[in-house]
């Protein structure tokens, strides 16, 4: 005899979460690409990308509430 699994108990994540976490990583592509294009470097374009993708998380958050 199997037994029936348990219920999920809920979304991996939120609404609220992922609009910000997509919203986060939208913003880092654009300025990752446009830093890119600036002539900067592959390694320097990413890297910009990623400290303005995690610099937005905490506005995203207090905006998007």
């Amino acid at each position: 005899m199997s037994s029936a699994p348990p219920p999920p108990s809920g979304p991996f994540l939120s609404l609220h979460t992922a609009l910000v976490l997509l919203t986060a990583a939208v913003i880092g592509l654009v300025v990752a690409g446009l830093t890119f294009l600036t002539g900067t470097s592959a390694a320097g374009a990413v890297l910009t990308g990623l400290i303005s993708a995690g610099g937005s998380v905490p506005v995203l958050r207090t905006l998007i509430g």
